[in-house]
């Protein structure tokens, strides 16, 4: 995991269930394109801001770096 992104892997790591990482990294690409990131339409990358997830969610991740 890179300090500043998050995959769905990631939040599995994290406790998530599979489909709810998945919902959750799709919801923030659309939110992520709704703010001018066109970047974030390509439905192959799977990567987003670790922030943005956390807008999304409503609460700070606690990471293990």
């Amino acid at each position: 995991m890179n300090n500043h992104t998050i995959t769905y892997n990631d939040l599995v790591n994290l406790g998530y269930p599979k489909a709810t990482a998945q919902q959750i990294i799709r919801q923030t690409k659309l939110n992520m394109v709704k703010q001018g990131y066109t970047l974030y339409s390509n439905r192959r990358l799977g990567t987003v801001p670790i922030s943005a997830v956390e807008k999304v969610l409503g609460f700070k991740l606690l990471l293990n770096e």
